[in-house]
């Protein structure tokens, strides 16, 4: 949750017992939606899943029972508090009944009215209603109050503007995408814990993968125990350790009996190292490289960053394959031209900054049909790429600046720093993956949650399908 400045009001101003008469109302009109929700159930504590759950809410159940009291009685509240009497007053008592439902999207309008006043202890009764887009009533009743006696006139406080994130919203999105397409076969390497025994066994239930776990088979069963997780439909293969699983897990996918790789808990290294092999590893005409897909609640686009795990210091031959390979991954995901930042400390080409200079040789590249599919620009600074108004400040003009898709990283010590600046500190989720080889390989830290292995999966699936289809 983010907040900012909201817009200035005017002033809030009370009606006095003497200045009431009766008949006088007071009108407010809001349109419901998921924020509202949200924001009350973090104040109030309700998680009543008709108000939050996602899966629930999809229910014809939701429709009926949503939004009554929590919402209904806040709007008469803030009209008794604010605008009839307004400051000052204080609540006796509130009857209200609830007549119909309130969706997401109701567009309702509170009413007050003034109905009793009696002078002996300035109590004032007021008529609540509220009604729908179609006119129709859906709570009434009445509100009893001690009316103020001094007139009261403030600035009115500056609401802060809250705003809600959805952890993992855009991983979703892409594993709704992938509804309808036939799962990977895929050997899950040295699943010996929990969380990544987890993670496969998610995404199988997702329809993303079908996985083969491989590994030592009383390591990945103890395991499965200790996480209370259920075996039953994966097949086992058993690989003595670590490295041998690699190799085994390689081997099925140079041979076709498998349509992918995912990372268990094995260093990267180990599983690279069979991947990258002489004559027996998934090694392509293609550079490989890895990128991080970022779900980055505070930017409002996808966000690559690359290489940050595979290539420590890149030649520009080496980034030219970088940058193709996460341009195809984006088409794959359905971003037909994606806009690519390359990064660096400065937004000037200098001999003293060696990245400044291969930004500049790549985006002559991409002018001479190197590489494709991309809008590119660089060297950016990194409050460049993400920010329009930054680069508008420094007088950079570019077609990147503020609307960056894919972050082209100096080198992997950068890139890594960047993607897990992101993650701990900016509550983002990132999920990773190797392109350039024979299969997709979904290449996540042992520390990631099973969110992130999941969208590793779901882009994965969305790769492979894609590729098959372009070789169609």
């Amino acid at each position: 949750m983010n907040i900012k400045g909201g817009p200035a009001m005017d002033r809030i101003e009370n009606l006095t017992f003497d200045e009431i008469e009766v008949g006088r109302s007071a009108t407010l009109t809001r349109t419901l939606n998921r924020e509202d929700i949200a924001l009350f159930a973090v104040m109030s504590g309700d998680v009543n899943p008709a108000h939050v759950d996602a899966e629930y809410a999809k229910t014809d159940m939701f429709h009926k029972i949503i939004a009554h009291g929590m919402w209904g009685g806040a709007l008469i509240s803030t009209l008794l508090g604010t605008e009839l009497p307004g400051p000052g007053t204080i609540y006796l008592n509130q009857t209200l009944k609830f007549l119909g439902p309130v969706g997401l999207g109701d567009m309702v309008t509170a009413v007050v009215k003034v109905v009793e006043k009696s002078a002996q202890k300035h109590h004032v009764v007021l008529e609540c209603t509220i009604t729908n887009q179609r006119g129709e009533a859906v709570i009434s009743g009445r509100a009893e109050v001690i009316a103020p006696t001094e007139k009261i006139s403030r600035p009115r406080i500056i609401l802060p503007h809250v705003e809600f994130h959805e952890n993992g919203h855009r991983y979703q999105q892409l594993i709704a995408v992938t509804r309808g397409l036939a799962p990977l076969r895929t050997p899950v390497v040295h699943p010996v814990d929990a969380i990544s025994l987890a993670g496969a066994i998610e995404a199988a239930r997702l329809g993303l993968i079908e996985p083969v776990l491989v590994g030592p088979e009383e390591k990945i069963r103890f395991a499965a125990r200790q996480g209370g997780i259920d075996l039953s439909p994966c097949e086992i293969v058993s690989a003595e350790h670590s490295e041998a699983a690699a190799i085994l897990a390689v081997a099925m996918a140079r041979s076709g009996k498998v349509e992918a790789l995912m990372k268990g808990a094995l260093h990267t290294d180990e599983l690279m190292r069979a991947v990258v092999a002489p004559e027996i590893g998934l090694r392509t005409a293609r550079r490989m490289s890895h990128v991080f897909a970022i779900d980055a609640p505070g930017y409002p686009r996808p966000l690559f960053i690359t290489d940050a795990a595979l290539n420590i210091y890149p030649t520009l031959e080496v980034k030219r394959d970088i940058v193709q390979n996460a341009i195809d991954l984006a088409h794959a995901l359905g971003i037909a031209q994606p806009h690519v930042a390359l990064l660096s400390t400065v937004e000037t080409v200098t001999s003293a900054i060696k990245s400044t200079l291969d930004a500049a040789a790549l985006c002559k590249m991409a002018e001479r049909g190197q590489i494709t599919g991309g809008i590119l620009d660089g060297p950016l600074a990194f409050d460049n790429a993400v920010s329009a108004e930054a680069a508008a400040t420094k007088g950079i003009v570019s077609s990147v600046a503020g609307k960056a898709d894919i972050f082209v990283v100096p080198d992997m010590e950068a890139g890594n720093m960047l993607a897990k600046q992101l993650e701990y500190l900016a509550d983002a989720e990132v999920a990773g993956i190797v392109l350039g080889a024979r299969v997709p390989i979904m290449l996540t830290s042992r520390a990631d949650k099973t969110l992130a292995r999941l969208g590793s999966c779901a882009i994965g699936l969305l790769l492979a399908r894609h590729r098959a289809k372009v070789l169609q």
